[in-house]
């Protein structure tokens, strides 16, 4: 077994020990607190250019399968925990973690203290981090690391979008335009069960070519990366809404969605990555447990919304401010009435809004879960609802 470094750029560094291929990357450190789920993690495109800190101690247990796939390959720049399982344990299991991140030439460390990982990132914030097999010198690697670009300046979601116009002409009764900005297959899956036929196209499609496809409602999915770079899909977005055509967002295409109104998105300490997170619908009173991976949110006082800012992710923030939560409505610069729908009770973020005079509903967090709980899929029928309410 080969040595493994992980250096950050504030200077700390961890030896470990390579479990998968031999190499180096770098990208941003984030952390995921999901105790299974870890192979659609492995191939969810909104990681992409991130290296992921698994907080569960033992990643691999059930292998690999042929079902769980969120995209055509790993997505994540580099993966670490504590330790590996290379004999996986699952009936459903056709290969080991081990093998299938070697298979696709990931690099990967374990044996670092994670929980300390964790906490350190925690209190500083997200850092960029880099592993590798090759070079051992701190001092080599971490030069190297601080001449790496800022993730936030990168367009990442290019290297996750299709192409071309992908239709998948099952003649259902209504039909959507899925705008890829990394897309799950698990939004796939359940447009799908709602007998969509889903149409994909890439983030940088012109509306009027959007407009060709006579679409009944425009959703726009999830991704990697600073929402705000995306200056073409925010102004697709625009466009949709001012013709009126029903709109939906999930993860990233919730904050293109409000930066499309005139809001702003800010970067958060050390986002919000897990399968157990608490947010609560402010219309049925509802506790759902959501599945979340995100780095930026929405700026509540953008969207006129006062009181409920929390850019620090104090937990106490939202224990402190609960009454202030009800029936939040804003006005947004550019003349849009938005009400929030949703919040994080862990620190308050905004997780959810819909337009008081347009056909738009969208959420931070990720309702077709994959993996994760399935609380929170009644947000693809109130979708439908909007498209057959128009």
């Amino acid at each position: 077994m080969n040595k493994a470094l992980l250096v950050l750029e504030d200077g700390s560094y961890f030896y470990g020990n390579s479990f998968a291929s031999d190499g180096e990357t770098f990208g941003e450190l984030v952390f995921n607190t999901a105790m299974t789920g870890y192979q659609e993690v492995l191939t969810d495109p909104s990681y992409n250019g991130q290296i992921v800190v698994m907080s569960y101690p033992e990643i691999g247990i059930y292998g690999i399968n042929d079902e769980d796939f969120e995209s055509n390959g790993i997505k994540v720049a580099g993966f670490v925990v504590y330790r590996s399982v290379k004999d996986p344990s699952n009936y459903r299991s056709t290969k080991s973690f081990v093998d299938y991140l070697k298979e696709n030439n990931i690099v990967a460390i374990e044996g670092v203290d994670t929980r300390m990982l964790i906490k350190k990132i925690r209190d500083r914030g997200v850092v960029k981090g880099a592993i590798s097999t090759k070079d051992l010198s701190v001092d080599s690697l971490f030069k190297r690391l601080k001449q790496q670009n800022d993730l936030d300046s990168i367009d990442l979601v290019k290297g996750v979008s299709v192409d071309t116009v992908k239709n998948s002409q099952n003649n259902s009764e209504w039909r959507v335009a899925l705008v890829d900005c990394g897309s799950k297959e698990g939004i796939i899956r359940e447009l799908k069960k709602l007998n969509a036929d889903v149409i994909t196209v890439p983030y940088t499609i012109d509306f009027e070519d959007l407009k060709k496809l006579n679409v009944d409602g425009v959703f726009i999915s999830n991704g990697p990366g600073n929402p705000a770079i995306l200056k073409k899909t925010i102004l697709l977005v625009r466009n949709v809404l001012e013709n009126r055509i029903p709109l939906a967002g999930i993860c990233l295409g919730h904050q293109l969605i409000a930066l499309a109104i005139g809001g702003k998105t800010y970067k958060m300490k050390f986002g919000h990555r897990g399968i157990n997170h608490p947010v609560k619908d402010l219309e049925t009173q509802k506790i759902l447990i959501t599945t979340h991976n995100h780095g930026f949110a929405v700026d509540p006082e953008s969207i006129g919304i006062y009181g409920m800012t929390n850019k620090e992710q104090n937990p106490d923030f939202v224990f402190n401010n609960i009454d202030k939560f009800k029936d939040l409505i804003g006005m947004t610069s550019e003349g849009f009435r938005v009400k929030i729908t949703h919040i994080s009770l862990n620190d308050g973020t905004i997780e959810g809004i819909k337009l008081l005079d347009y056909p738009v509903l969208c959420v931070q967090y990720h309702p077709e879960a994959s993996p994760g709980p399935h609380d929170a899929k009644e947000f693809f029928r109130d979708f439908l609802k909007t498209v057959f309410s128009r």
